[in-house]
């Protein structure tokens, strides 16, 4: 989807909504095992792997095929060698080559417009244990009525 990524769902409205469902997303099943995601190399750039890692954490990593994970391997290579080449040669970092290291990184939704411009949105929201959540509320109630 080109152009400046779209507003999150809470914040769209749409009135003319096609009611025949088109623009629908298809859900593809795949059966099997949970992919997992392969180690990080060891001779990569420490931002290489630092990006590697935080992948692993991501909520768009659930959505990851074996074939996403070897993207990811290839940008943090690539992504290394030009950034030694940097340190080490003392090349200038090229802007051509970032762009193209944010475009493979992009295409692997790490961003929240890359993520929007796909109409994926991850919501982080904190789970709440019920018994420390009853607990706080009669903590607080208890404040309120002795002024605590």
């Amino acid at each position: 989807m080109p152009g400046p990524p779209p507003k999150r769902s809470t914040q769209r409205r749409r009135r003319n909504k096609p009611e025949d469902g088109s623009g629908a997303v298809e859900v593809v099943p795949i059966r099997g095992k949970a992919v997992k995601a392969p180690a990080e190399d060891r001779d990569w750039h420490v931002i290489a792997k630092g990006w590697y890692r935080s992948l692993k954490q991501s909520g768009q990593a659930q959505f990851f095929e074996p074939s996403d994970w070897q993207a990811a391997r290839f940008c943090a290579y690539v992504m290394t060698r030009h950034l030694r080449d940097h340190e080490e040669k003392g090349a200038p970092l090229r802007a051509g080559m970032v762009d193209t290291i944010w475009s493979m990184m992009g295409d692997l939704l790490t961003t929240e417009a890359a993520r929007r411009r796909t109409r994926l949105e991850l919501d982080r929201t904190p789970t709440v244990d019920p018994e420390a959540a009853a607990t706080v509320a009669i903590m607080n109630e208890y404040r309120s009525e002795f002024g605590g």
